[in-house]
């Protein structure tokens, strides 16, 4: 009986594409380890991106692929994961403690950025990361609301503040710091100045993700936060309609000239789906985000359906991956959650924070 080979055991890793990354785990660098004794296979895989639910799915699917092969007899497929920092703008470094910062944008307001926003930090939490979550709409916070979080955040040492805590993400927002009800009438300096203040003076700790929920538009504070703070990759939200996605198209190309790459495209509220007789229709178009996906050159994450719970949920204080984990809303969650950490996990390496400041003396 043929006894398999290296070679024979990497063609058949290769034959499978996985979903998330869209290519194979060899050509991904994920293989970390093949060990064949007789007609035994140990194969060991580390995904650069959080897989808990999809872990045992690979190991399935990848277990399938090897048992195929003529001469094996026993397969052990072990599925791991490990977050590292990804790069950031030049000149920049990553914020302590903080290994990457993604920033969620859209064009325009009322496309849903805000709850994707914090459904897919609390999704890549359940995926099995260190996540944390800023609410950056200093005119507009929302995130307290929907994470069913108030009242003012401590300090421990007087310097830094702790952030809240809600469904194990830390939460920071000017919403903790104001009243709701009080307008924030601020000029853009006095805005990006308290946008670094919470970014740089919390009390993060160790998060694999720090996501930012941008306000829409492209005005100050999106600038401060692209050039000045390092930001490793942007998710755009939009729903279908020619006009959202002319605005979803400025902000691609903002977070382009700033040398941030967009790690894809969220399309929202893309279908409805009738709760009396489920008949679905396309209340805001159809196709729009895929074709601005395919565009640009950037992945289409997923499309949200347009359905009544998700707001529900949202407005409750329990947004939709924790109020219904098992039900199909948080399972497309979850799913854009690993593809926008996968995209970002095959951008190189961040390698300016493992090195001090380099200080040049003339010799005496």
């Amino acid at each position: 009986m043929t006894e398999p080979s290296r070679n024979r055991i990497e063609a058949a890793l290769k034959a499978y594409t996985d979903p998330h990354l869209q290519t194979d785990l060899v050509s991904a660098g994920a293989v970390k380890a093949i060990e064949i004794d007789g007609d035994r296979v140990a194969v060991r895989i580390e995904l650069g991106f959080p897989a808990k639910s999809y872990a045992p799915q690979l190991t399935l699917a990848l277990s399938e692929a090897l048992r195929a092969l003529e001469g094996v007899q026993a397969i052990d497929v072990q599925v791991d994961w490990k977050i590292v920092p990804r790069q950031v703008q030049a000149g920049k470094k990553p914020l302590a403690g903080v290994k990457n910062v993604i920033a969620v944008a859209s064009g325009k307001g009322g496309v849903g950025k805000s709850t994707v926003a914090v459904n897919l930090a609390l999704a890549l939490a359940q995926e099995g990361a260190a996540v944390g979550i800023l609410d950056a709409d200093i005119y507009g916070p929302s995130v307290p609301r929907m994470l069913g979080t108030a009242g003012q955040p401590e300090t421990k040492d007087g310097k830094t503040i702790e952030p809240k805590e809600a469904y194990g993400l830390k939460v920071m927002s000017i919403g903790f710091l104001v009243e709701e009800d009080t307008p924030m009438i601020w000029r853009g300096p006095m805005a990006t100045g308290a946008l670094q203040q919470l970014l740089g003076q919390t009390h993060w700790g160790e998060l694999d993700y720090l996501v930012v929920d941008l306000p829409p538009g492209t005005g100050d504070i999106h600038l401060t936060l692209t050039q000045q703070i390092p930001v490793a990759g942007a998710v755009i939200v939009t729903t279908p309609q020619d006009i959202a996605l002319l605005d979803a198209m400025k902000g691609l190309k903002m977070f382009e000239k700033v040398k941030v790459p967009v790690l894809g495209i969220v399309e929202n509220m893309s279908l409805h789906v009738c709760s009396q007789c489920g008949h679905t229709e396309p209340v805001f178009g159809e196709g729009g985000g895929e074709k601005m996906a395919r565009e640009y050159g950037v992945p289409l994450l997923g499309q949200l359906p347009l359905d009544a719970s998700i707001r529900e949920q949202t407005d409750s204080g329990r947004p939709t991956v924790v109020a219904d984990a098992g039900g199909p809303l948080a399972a497309r969650y979850r799913d854009i959650a690993r593809r926008a950490a996968a995209q970002l996990s095959l951008r190189p390496k961040d390698v300016a924070g493992k090195f001090g400041d380099i200080v040049v003396e003339a010799a005496r």
